[in-house]
């Protein structure tokens, strides 16, 4: 679900008069029915968002909007959200460009109520910019002189712009083609309806070349690539490479990367401890083997398998917020990291425990594709109750994870793995072998009740009967 443009009320100078009937007497007085400016907010679109970036605008200035009409893509700090317009109007002027960021709250448009108000309301908006633009200005006059003095050999403005402009129209190239909103050209910028068209016609958009607002990637621009690929295919060649990282430079944190930085500095606060495991996996890798093919994936088995074990253990399910008090929660979401461009995100499995196993797989293969298109909604990725990190597929053994802030518990899966074990007695054999690691808000969660936890999820796995009931 695409979520709201917030907006309020700017009154304007224009009117509409209504004047009575000739000839009626006693009627109503001459009515003025002001129509209104509205400022577009820059929306919050989860609970740890403070800023957003403008991705794109699917409106230009001047177009009608309808309610309910999606006027502008918002990177928040999970996700690229379609945000729509809650009222009837005309998109008057737009106050931060693609690129640019915004404070939750501030001003990002103006929306007018009917034709006349757009010429107000872009004088309005002029007047914005010419006021911060003369507070910036202001300040920078306003700096010592020192600053000036530390640089004498610095060639003036004028003389560097009088310069051969050898490298400008590689510059000029450059700019037109790289959105600025891609972060130098290290993320893909393209209209939600072509990344949708990309994945039906498998089109790589890292070879696509935008030819949108400001290098945006639009519907034509996949068909194109898409026919242009049916006749130029060649077996042999090779694959797109990804833009190279510059050494040496220092790179700003994106939206998302801010995030997580600010999660995992806030859970520094959290007395935690940790927990080891071992569990035997032959027949939980069996049953994978046997409806591997109906759909179902080994994140969901494990994840299937940590719910039915976290119902009989409602506390390492609970959660502290306040320090003072623990949560029973009455659901288990079984949240699951997942590595993405630029950052980690968390979908989020809800009533893992009541659901089926192919329904779970399902779900999950909608959200982990949803994620990676960064189109993942709040509820989808803030609801969890439990969180699951697995790198075993990355051939990874062992590791810790860290607490995110607001849950109890999180679990840190390492691979299956053939192992020499000996029996009870005393016989040598191999077994397929995992360690589980689980760290824990030792504020509410006791050694005891992890090692109870364990045991349970252990016995689940290595006879994993229920889980697809």
């Amino acid at each position: 679900m695409a979520n709201v443009l917030q907006t309020s009320f700017l009154p304007s100078t224009s009117s509409l008069r209504r004047t009575p009937i000739s000839g009626s007497k006693g009627k109503s007085p001459v009515l003025q029915v002001k129509a209104k400016i509205r400022e577009i907010f820059m929306p919050a679109l989860s609970s740890t968002m403070t800023e957003g970036k403008i991705v794109s605008w699917m409106k230009s200035e001047g177009d009608k909007l309808s309610k309910g009409e999606s006027v502008v893509v918002v990177e928040s700090d999970k996700a690229d959200m379609d945000v729509e317009s809650f009222h009837e109007g005309f998109l008057a002027a737009i106050m931060v460009e693609e690129g640019g960021v915004a404070p939750v709250g501030s001003a990002i448009a103006l929306l007018a109520e009917t034709e006349d108000e757009i010429a107000e309301a872009k004088a309005k908006s002029q007047s914005s910019s010419s006021s911060s633009s003369s507070s910036s200005q202001k300040a920078v006059e306003e700096q010592p002189k020192q600053i000036e003095e530390a640089a004498p050999d610095v060639p003036a403005a004028s003389s560097v712009a009088a310069a051969p402009p050898v490298s400008a129209p590689k510059t000029v190239a450059l700019g037109s083609a790289v959105h600025p909103a891609s972060e130098g050209g290290k993320r893909i910028v393209a209209s939600p309806y072509a990344k949708k068209l990309a994945k039906e016609l498998k089109v790589d958009l890292w070879t696509v070349v935008g030819t949108g607002p400001m290098g945006r990637i639009v519907a034509k621009d996949v068909e194109a690539a898409a026919v242009a690929g049916a006749v130029d295919a060649s077996p042999g060649k090779p694959a797109p490479v990804a833009p190279g990282i510059e050494l040496g430079t220092v790179v700003p944190f994106t939206t998302m990367q801010g995030a997580v930085s600010r999660n995992m500095v806030e859970s520094l606060s959290v007395p935690t401890f940790r927990v080891g495991y071992t569990i035997t996996t032959n027949a939980l890798d069996a049953l994978y083997k046997k409806i591997k093919s109906k759909g179902v994936t080994m994140t969901a088995l494990l994840a299937k398998a940590t719910a039915l074990a976290l119902a009989q253990h409602p506390v390492v399910n609970s959660c502290c917020r306040d320090g003072n008090s623990f949560t029973y929660n009455s659901s288990i979401n079984v949240a699951v990291a997942v590595a993405i461009d630029g950052g980690l995100i968390t979908p989020v499995l809800q009533d893992a425990d009541k659901v089926d196993i192919y329904t779970l797989s399902r779900k999950w293969k909608e959200l982990v594709d949803k994620a990676r298109a960064k189109q993942l909604q709040p509820h989808e990725y803030n609801t969890g109750t439990f969180t699951l990190s697995n790198l075993g597929m990355f051939g990874v053994d062992r590791f810790d994870a860290i607490l995110p802030p607001g849950t109890g518990a999180i679990m840190a899966v390492g691979a299956s793995q053939p192992t020499v074990v000996a029996s009870k007695d005393g016989r040598i054999g191999m077994k397929n072998q995992m360690q589980v690691n689980v760290t824990a808000d030792h504020r509410v969660i006791y050694g005891a009740d992890l090692a109870a936890f364990l045991q349970t999820l252990a016995k689940i796995v290595e006879d994993p009967k229920d889980l697809t009931f």
